[in-house]
């Protein structure tokens, strides 16, 4: 018995000796850099909280992707104060941070870890990627090294510093649970995860190596409380500095865009297609008018590389155009017909984001207001071949007189009252003309097309 507890003594020994050889100190690090870390409050006035977000229902949000500034409420309220965090970039005041927390707020204050208070100008904010660059009127402040995120190994110790819940400079640890990560609507940032505990409060905050050296910016987790859950996702350090520079000299970031959808190349297409392993780009779609088209590419062509760099995953393809200046020509290798290929683009500009939100909110509505009860989308190239039509829109969802009369969710519309349509907004205006109470709709589905009457409702 004395035996084994001795030999069980030894062991616990060891097992603790080994365990506490390999937690680092961060200690230093803290010490170091917690004051080019800053804390950012912001406010946002009754008028602008009036417009509110929907809140999703409770079911809806169990596989939420949030990011870390708490959803914003109803109705005409007090002024509403933010928080969030950010570190210094220079020594006269630049900061980065993310831009879900400075975005449509009336002031900007940040207090420094010496606690003096500074209002923020907002220089710029770019959506895509989450980053925004605010500056303060002071000079020989405390700035962050930066480092390479590529050169980040998955396990490697991290550490976060930021202001969780409002509790300003608090620093957690983690490590690197996986590299160039793609979240949902987000593909423009090849995130790094981590398990570093990061709450509502961390956004914008840094992310640093064992060195001190900032390797990414605290952005969002994935949570089905709303708090950490163990995953967390910070932007790599050399896209926001990228963004910031953008910023800071012209105002907005410039991005090249192809004019494709495209899709992940899976085991089984890449043996359809007679690639020896699944990788690239599939494009499923080309715009009309688009660089690509310009090109040559064409739908069911499968993009292998893009100026001669890899694309290992169909998300690689967005990230590498995106970061190309509009107007550069650049060579994309395609596997085409079981050859491969090579065609030169010219790259176009990424439109701006305002106006994308204006024509997809417009599009949306078009979708779903017309007195036939049917949401429809426009459809592709490649859904026009298979049906070898020329022209219609791909139906939705189906209510109201259009349930009543039997179409279906997968027919396509292809007119309405002897009028092509070829768009969501066509239909609308043409079933929505108040001077009619009924409206013939030439229904497409699978092999057969047939005329549908429809009473409309007032």
């Amino acid at each position: 018995m004395k035996k084994w507890f001795a030999l069980l003594s030894m062991t616990l020994s060891f097992v603790a000796g080994g365990a506490n050889a390999q937690l680092p100190d961060f200690t230093d690090l803290v010490e170091k850099h917690a004051p080019a870390v800053v804390n950012i409050t912001t406010t946002q006035d009754a008028r602008q909280r009036s417009r509110g977000h929907k809140m999703p229902e409770p079911d809806a949000m169990l596989d939420l992707f949030r990011r870390m500034m708490p959803p914003e409420g109803q109705g005409m309220l007090p002024a509403k104060r933010g928080q969030g965090s950010g570190f210094l970039i220079s020594a006269d005041g630049y900061i980065l941070t993310n831009t879900h927390v400075v975005d449509d707020v009336d002031e900007v204050v940040v207090k420094l870890n010496d606690k003096r208070e500074f209002r923020a100008k907002v220089i710029g904010i770019d959506a895509r990627t989450d980053i925004a660059l605010i500056k303060i009127n002071a000079d020989n402040l405390p700035r962050v090294g930066i480092g390479d995120p590529n050169k980040l190994r998955v396990g490697e110790w991290v550490l976060a510093i930021g202001a969780p819940f409002g509790f300003e400079n608090s620093a957690t640890a983690g490590i690197v649970s996986a590299k160039g990560r793609s979240l949902p609507q987000e593909n423009y940032v090849p995130f790094i995860q981590t398990d570093v505990a990061v709450n509502p409060g961390n956004s914008g905050g840094p992310l640093f190596n064992l060195r001190g050296e900032v390797v990414g910016v605290n952005s969002q987790i994935i949570s089905r409380s709303g708090g950490y859950m163990g995953l967390s996702f910070a932007i790599p350090i050399d896209v926001a500095m990228d963004v910031a520079e953008q910023l800071k000299t012209r105002g907005k970031v410039n991005r090249g865009r192809l004019g494709v959808a495209i899709q992940e190349v899976t085991s089984d297409l890449a043996e359809s297609f007679g690639l020896n392993s699944p990788q690239g780009a599939l494009v499923a779609d080309v715009e009309a008018g688009s660089p690509a088209e310009k090109a040559g590419v064409q739908v069911s062509d499968i993009i292998l590389k893009f100026d001669g760099k890899p694309i290992n995953s169909s998300i690689d393809l967005p990230r590498l155009v995106g970061a190309t200046k509009p107007g550069v020509r650049s060579t994309l290798t395609i596997w085409r017909k079981g050859v491969q290929r090579e065609l030169s683009v010219s790259v176009g500009e990424m439109t701006n984001e305002k106006a994308d939100e204006k024509a997809a909110a417009k599009a949306t509505e078009a979708k779903k207001s017309n007195r036939a009860g049917l949401a429809v989308s426009e459809l592709t190239r490649e859904q026009k071949s298979i049906l070898k039509i020329s022209n219609g829109v791909l139906v939705e969802e189906v209510s109201g007189p259009a349930a009543r009369a039997g179409i279906q969710s997968g027919d396509v519309i292809v007119a309405v009252n002897n009028q092509e349509v070829n768009t969501p907004e066509e239909l609308a205006r043409l079933v929505n003309d108040t001077a009619r109470k009924s409206a013939a709709l030439l229904v497409k589905r699978g092999e057969d097309a047939h005329y549908v009457s429809l009473r409309l409702e007032r």
